[in-house]
This record gives structure tokens, sequence and C-alpha cells, in this order.
């Protein structure tokens, strides 16, 4: 992840310090991602009453507190290991608390940015099996890169989870990956991989070039 030279977005947390992993806060705002208390915020309104922040990051258990005249603004909520259910429409995505640097850069890459940073990843349609526990079931793979991918699961999973997921790609084969689910991106799941070998990291590395047209 490259340095930034200065903070190009402005969020609003509505959340106790502990809410967020060690240094989580300030190598994002060397990210580019200046996060700002209520209270801080509520100080640049008085400079500039038109300022409006790029996304909220409020604790499930605060939502009662947000502004609900301004909703506009998306949410990504705090939560614990059951995640949101949607209910709440300003909810766009979720993550478990302490909010850790890498789950919560790619929730604000995915939201936010045009052209999203980290490890290149693709659009896909892909049906998989999902493995947990005694249970397995079917699911579709929305977007892979090499590190993970987002999931449309009927089965709930909670955030923190791990799982196994066993998908065909195109003119590459069966893989067979572990991962943990790290993240909600409204209604879908965000998986990371873990333990993946080298081989399975670079047919999932080809995979994506070859789906992006490049060499």
């Amino acid at each position: 992840m490259a340095q930034l030279a200065s903070p190009r977005r402005v969020l609003v947390s509505h959340a106790a310090p502990t809410a967020f992993a060690p240094m989580t806060r300030p190598i994002l705002a060397k990210l580019g991602y200046r996060i700002l208390d209520a209270e801080e915020f509520a100080l640049e309104l008085e400079k500039d009453e038109y300022a409006r922040p790029d996304l909220r990051l409020v604790d499930e258990r605060h939502l009662g507190e947000v502004d609900h005249d301004d909703p506009v603004i998306p949410i990504v909520a705090l939560t614990g290991r059951e995640g949101v259910t949607g209910a709440d429409p300003r909810i766009v995505a979720a993550l478990r608390r302490p909010a850790g640097l890498h789950a919560l850069f790619r929730i604000l890459q995915q939201l936010l940015e045009d052209q999203p940073r980290s490890s290149p990843r693709v659009s896909t349609h892909l049906r998989s099996r999902c493995e947990q526990a005694e249970r397995e079931w079917g699911a579709t793979v929305l977007c892979l890169s090499e590190n993970g991918c987002l999931l449309r699961s009927a089965q709930a999973m909670p955030l923190g989870s791990r799982l196994r997921l066993r998908l065909q790609l195109p003119r590459h084969g069966d893989l067979q990956l572990a991962g943990d689910v790290a993240y909600q991106l409204l209604p879908d799941l965000g998986v990371v991989f873990n333990g993946s070998t080298s081989r399975e990291r670079e047919v999932l590395a080809s995979f994506v070039r070859e789906a992006l047209g490049t060499p």
C-alpha cells in the first residue's frame, strides 16, 4: 500500500478508540483517509457549514445517535461476530471490532475509489462450494483476486469465521482455498484467503490477468 502525501478523504468515527486495532487510524491517515471523531468534525462544521464526510464509521451500538437527516453519507458499521442484517439502509458495509487496517482499507477502496488499489481483482460470477464445520452449501464468487474474494451466500457466516472454498476456474481447473470472513460489503461477504500455496496464488493471479486482458 503506497503512502500518500496528504489525506484525500474525510471519515467521521462514531466509535471508541478501542473499536479500531492499534495503529489503524494513523496508518490510514498516511494512506489518504483522515478519521475525525464526531466532536472534531463538529468543529470543522463551524469553519465550513457545507463540509460533509465521505463516510461514517459507526459502532453498531451507537447507530441511533447518528443523524438520520443525512442519509446520503454511507455508514460502515463496526460490529460483533454476527455482523449486521441490512435493516438500516444507510449501512453499506460491516467490519468486526476491533477494525483492522487491511480489512478496513479494502472496504474504503471498494466504496470510495474509482480504481481500487491493492492486488488486481476481476468481477466474476463463479459457482463455488463452501465448507464450514459440518456444513456444506453453494455460493457465488462475485469478485476475485489473488488475496480474496467477494462472496454471495444464502448461509450466514460470522465475521472472523473460517471456511474452505472450492471453485472451478475456467481454463485453470479446480481450486480449494482456505479463507477468513473478514468483512461485509452488504449484502455480500469479503473473504480473505490464508495459507494459500505459491501454486494456488499463481493460478489465481493468472486467472485475474487473463480476465483483465493483460499478459
